[in-house]
């Protein structure tokens, strides 16, 4: 078992060391043990926080390699943010954790802390975040909201340069022509390799229409 689940992890991340593994896994154990008194998770995922939450947050690796200052918005849970944490710390790079719930920036700051993860939680709503965090490399966000709604949020970031990476559902297309009223870019489609209906739309070069 122990060794499918290191599996699926670098056939989504790429190599991933045993010590970063492990770490995740006792990730996994620690957050269930949270969200029992917290909603961390939508209750019908908890089934399998390991290839549900953890490997689909962890593929978002494979795709910027390069990336060296990375910013969550909306972290919750810690998904995607908190797994790409795991995965700087062996491979360089700082996240910003942004979440204006107080008690799940606490979780985040806690795991933080426990893990000694190379990041930095923003408990702020979005919209206060841009002056506060400086311009990243990529920008993430999953379950967040409406990809309209999302190049809104996440603009400030994008148009001076940024990179997003964001986790849609097989609806994403009506979204992404809404989207298009409003703004320039260009897109690109990763299939999820968690989910057969999911794709990971990555979004560069935004601009106003």
């Amino acid at each position: 078992m122990t060794d499918t689940r290191l599996a699926s992890l670098q056939n989504a991340a790429g190599p991933v060391s045993r010590e970063t593994f492990e770490a995740l896994l006792r990730f996994e154990t620690v957050f269930q043990k949270w969200n029992q008194r917290i909603n961390l998770a939508a209750p019908s995922t908890l089934g399998d926080v390991w290839a549900r939450h953890i490997v689909d947050s962890a593929q978002l690796a494979s795709l910027a390699p390069e990336a060296r200052k990375w910013l969550d918005l909306g972290s919750g849970g810690g998904f995607p943010g908190l797994v790409l944490a795991f995965l700087m710390k062996e491979r360089g790079g700082q996240i910003d954790l942004v979440e204006s719930n107080r008690k799940k920036a606490g979780f985040l700051q806690a795991m933080v802390g426990e893990f000694g993860l190379p990041a930095r939680v923003v408990p702020r709503r979005i919209e206060d975040a841009a002056g506060i965090v400086g311009q990243p490399d990529v920008v993430t966000a999953r379950a967040l909201a409406p990809l309209p709604l999302l190049l809104e949020l996440a603009s400030p970031w994008l148009l001076g340069g940024a990179t997003a990476f964001f986790h849609k559902g097989r609806d994403y297309r009506s979204e992404v022509e809404e989207s298009c009223k409003r703004w320039s870019f260009r897109l690109v489609e990763h299939r999820s390799s968690t989910d057969s209906e999911g794709v990971l739309l990555e979004i560069s070069s935004l601009s106003h229409l």
